[in-house]
């Protein structure tokens, strides 16, 4: 077995100074921009900015927005293909034992998503529920 050796102590005195100039170069930069920029306040400035329209009513939504689900499903979907494309490169060594495992594995995420699916997570749309409701 290999002995491990440690690193030089100029090699982590190296990093060492390194890191303390880019942490200390950063706090100088912050603190700079802070002592030297303007400090200004008007009505026009206070107000929300969005891509040149002025702001009219709340900024809540009456109804949440689905779009963490988005991430979710990115999430989960990637993941997946990380598992899927590891067993692709290596599916010749790994068999029909290999195969199996990972056929239970998009098995169970087949499920999960026809279980989202009827239980009502992939409608963003407004529902027939809500429409009538209002």
């Amino acid at each position: 077995m290999p002995i491990e050796t440690l690193p030089s102590f100029e090699a982590l005195l190296s990093l060492g100074l390194y890191t303390a100039i880019a942490v200390g170069l950063v706090g100088l930069l912050m603190l700079l921009s802070w002592g030297i920029g303007q400090r200004t306040h008007s009505k026009a400035k206070d107000e929300a900015y969005e891509s040149g329209i002025e702001p009219t009513g709340p900024a809540r939504l009456s109804e949440p927005v689905p779009f963490y689900l988005v991430a979710i499903f990115f999430i989960v979907f990637d993941v997946e293909m990380i598992f899927v494309v590891s067993w692709a490169v290596a599916y010749d060594r790994l068999g029909w034992a290999g195969f199996a495992q990972v056929a239970f594995f998009i098995l169970v995420l087949f499920l999960g998503l026809v279980h989202l699916w009827k239980s009502g997570g992939l409608d963003w749309g407004p529902s027939a529920d809500r429409r009538s409701g209002e």
